[in-house]
């Protein structure tokens, strides 16, 4: 199209057209103002560059030049030393369970922390001690999902029963009492009936036993004042003591109950060490750092796993580098994979079964906080915990020989 401002010079061009390619022939010319119009456009581009010529006798182009260097026999051999870490420091020990001779019931103690490095990171160094399971009771009946239902049967109903059915055939270490029944929103039951139903659980199993309150701060102080001074002796562990406690004006008299009664104590605070450090601070001038665990708070996976992995690395590298308010071994409360709908929701084909989808979830979740160092596991699901066991076992040993475990993909429940 002709440009309104600058000179149309088409018809000149149309006048000397059948010269015009004698005249130009062998010259270079710019054009200004020229607008070119074309139906149809070829580039021509080579496919091939040519060799640059290495050698007189090869033809260029035709085929690259021949090696004519002693091709090696072998790789050149080198090893690799990984150095070994070292910290200034190390987790504390803490012992849950009273055995007879130490004025309990139970028929064994167990041992948590006590590591001295990152899990895992140095198979010559394993942790001191084994991961350790506890299986869930519930001291009234909630809900939950089938897959779950299926391996309990009629034991809902009865948590001594129950207890039972985790320590007998799903090989519990330990055995977590949860006294839901306590909420004042639930069933509000009395400090002295939780303190019977506890009873009852002990006299069912000698493994040591976790009291799990339901999250009232005023009555789960009261709760576990009363459960500390009935079982006096059989070092439970008190699940758990948290800041609202503190707001309350409940932690001092919980803590002083478990000390004089020989139990153990777990501090609870929700993926933020600054919180856990500080609680404990409130926690030293009234009970024995050495009977104290945290839990930092687990998140199923989808959720904000990642982030709970990352508090619990943070938490063990802080205090294997001398942070005293750290040096506590921790637990995770993987059960909470139940909580994410995925783990038991019908979502379609695509997601496969759901009796497989839970207990993946809840192993997943238990495996990737016990590579962040995580000591102690309240579990639920028997597949989820010998896959846990399974995992756990070639990590402390790996010189273990092959063995099949869970067969995930045609598993049937």
């Amino acid at each position: 199209m002709p440009d309104p401002v600058k000179p149309d010079i088409s018809a000149l061009i149309r006048l000397l057209g059948p010269g015009i390619a004698d005249l130009l022939s062998g010259r270079e010319i710019e054009l200004e103002h020229v607008t070119l119009e074309f139906s149809e456009l070829e580039l021509q581009i080579p496919l091939s560059v040519p060799l640059p010529v290495q050698n007189p006798g090869i033809v260029s182009g035709t085929h690259p030049p021949s090696f004519t260097g002693k091709i090696p026999d072998s790789l050149i051999s080198e090893t690799f030393f990984a150095e070994p870490e070292t910290y200034s420091s190390r987790i504390r020990e803490v012992t849950i369970g009273g055995t007879r001779s130490e004025g309990g019931s139970r028929g064994r103690s167990i041992t948590v922390g006590g590591s001295s490095s990152l899990p895992f990171s140095q198979p010559e160094h394993p942790p001191a001690h084994p991961p350790v399971i506890s299986l869930d009771v519930f001291d009234t009946k909630i809900s939950m999902p089938k897959v779950l239902r299926a391996h309990l049967g009629d034991v809902m109903d009865d948590p001594a029963a129950w207890a039972k059915l985790n320590v007998e055939k799903f090989g519990a270490d330990m055995v977590t009492i949860h006294l839901i029944s306590t909420d004042p929103l639930i069933q509000d039951k009395s400090p002295r009936e939780a303190s019977r139903t506890v009873e009852e659980v002990l006299q069912a199993v000698d493994v040591p036993i976790i009291i799990g309150g339901c999250g009232d701060p005023k009555k789960d102080a009261a709760t576990f004042i009363e459960i500390s001074a009935m079982a006096e002796g059989e070092g439970l562990l008190l699940n758990s003591v948290t800041s609202d406690m503190a707001e309350v004006k409940t932690l001092e008299p919980v803590c002083k109950a478990a000390s004089e009664s020989g139990h153990c104590l777990l501090g609870f605070t929700g993926l933020d060490l600054n919180n856990a450090k500080e609680l404990n601070r409130r926690i030293y001038p009234h009970f024995p750092p050495d009977r104290l665990l945290m839990d930092l708070t687990t998140v199923a996976l989808g959720y904000g796993l990642e982030y709970s992995f990352s508090i619990h690395e943070r938490a063990r590298l802080s205090a294997l580098m001398g942070d005293t308010e750290l040096q506590h071994p921790t637990l995770s409360a993987c059960t909470n994979a139940w909580s994410a709908r995925e783990a038991w929701m019908n979502l379609g084909p695509g997601f496969g079964s759901v009796d497989l989808r839970g207990p993946l979830w809840e192993s997943i979740g238990g495996i990737t906080l016990l590579l962040a160092g995580v000591d102690l596991f309240l579990m639920m699901h028997p597949l989820a915990v010998s896959t846990m066991r399974e995992v756990s076992s070639r990590l402390m040993n790996p010189g273990m020989p092959e063995s099949h475990g869970a067969d995930w993909v045609s598993a049937k429940i």
